[in-house]
């Protein structure tokens, strides 16, 4: 939903705002005629909720486009790069991998406040807490997981030994640089005392595993960032939200997809972004891991530390959304910070739980 702070016609009116917008129409619309991309009066929509990246969609006559920018300044370092963001995507495309179509990207932070980029609208279904009725019979919940599955095999799969791909990131050590990044990214963005923060991260550097071998990784990946097609079988058409892919070890998306994946029965956190996967016929997380690596044959003994980073992890990003909220981005809305006041903490549990089963 867009709001009267999200969007500002002018760049005169965006000045008078308390907070900066996060669409300036006249300058977007500045921006698409000199990339050829439509014509004539903008009509936005916000996408989704999303409280790290922002997405709207853009239509105009000859073009329904999709904007995605990083939330306002100021931003930690090496966060929400989108011009990053949209040269992976490009490589990936010219890989089979399938991703939206990139159109523009505008590095000049004058026009947003931050860098963002333009992709071509895909008509599709993403599950959140709900199922499209094409796809709502047990067996076409079972292949919506299964398809959630096959999918990371595929990119776990793409060869990253050469050309573009491989200069993306640096697969040595980065289950290290991990633990480094995050932990320093806890004592820029806390709001409050949070001890297990620190416990986890002793017990992460202190139970590192091996990395077995080295993938593309996406680094968010889970249902929730798969556009499926809108009609017919169960089919992946589009992986979406590239901003943490890099090299490196593919447990970790792993660990993320089954962590995050909502199962009757088991402890919830807030980080259970798809609570549809509880349904029956969804593939329970011992299912989704077995099918992955029939495929892919890995020792996964050590998955429960994979799935206590992941969340250690989520407790920290989500901490800087809650110190957004606390600066009033969210105009306000109690619930939602509320809902971080008291879900960063249980996160931890969540994530202290996955480190006592190892």
């Amino acid at each position: 939903m867009t709001t009267a702070r999200d969007v500002a016609q002018t760049s005169a009116e965006a000045q008078g705002m308390p907070l900066p917008p996060l669409l300036v129409v006249d300058r977007v619309a500045e921006f698409l005629d000199a990339s050829g991309i439509g014509a004539g009066p903008l009509h936005v929509s916000r996408i989704g909720a999303g409280q790290s990246n922002v997405t709207f969609r853009i239509k105009r006559h000859g073009a329904d486009v999709v904007l995605r920018r990083g939330p306002r300044p100021p931003l930690p370092p090496s966060t929400h790069d989108m011009v990053r963001e949209a040269h992976i995507q490009a490589v990936l495309a010219t890989l089979g991998v399938p991703v939206p179509r990139i159109l523009a990207v505008c590095a000049d932070p004058h026009v947003l406040g931050v860098p963002f980029y333009v992709m071509h609208h895909l008509d599709g279904e993403v599950l959140t807490d709900a199922i499209p009725a094409h796809l709502d019979t047990p067996a076409q919940r079972r292949a919506v997981s299964e398809a959630v599955v096959d999918t990371l095999v595929r990119l776990h799969s793409v060869d990253t030994s050469h050309g573009e791909i491989a200069a993306i990131g640096r697969p040595d050590g980065y289950l290290e640089r991990q633990l480094r990044r995050f932990a320093g990214l806890w004592e820029m963005v806390a709001t409050r005392e949070l001890p297990a923060v620190a416990r986890l991260a002793a017990w992460l550097a202190a139970n590192r595993p091996d990395t077995q071998r080295t993938a593309l990784i996406h680094g968010d990946f889970r249902a929730g960032n798969l556009m499926f097609k809108a009609s017919g079988p169960a089919h992946v058409q589009a992986v979406l939200d590239w901003e943490m892919a890099t090299l490196g070890d593919p447990l970790a998306d792993l660990g993320y997809l089954t962590a995050t994946w909502t199962e009757a029965g088991t402890p919830a956190s807030f980080m259970d972004l798809t609570p549809v996967t509880a349904l029956p016929g969804f593939l329970t997380r011992a299912e989704l891991t077995a099918r992955y690596n029939e495929r892919v044959g890995l020792d996964l003994s050590a998955l429960p530390w994979y799935q206590a980073l992941a969340l250690w992890k989520a407790a920290i990003f989500s901490e800087a959304i809650y110190g957004r909220w606390q600066k009033g981005e969210r105009g306000g809305d109690a619930r939602f910070g509320e809902v971080l006041e008291s879900g960063v903490p249980q996160l931890l549990d969540v994530a202290a739980a996955h480190a006592a089963r190892l």
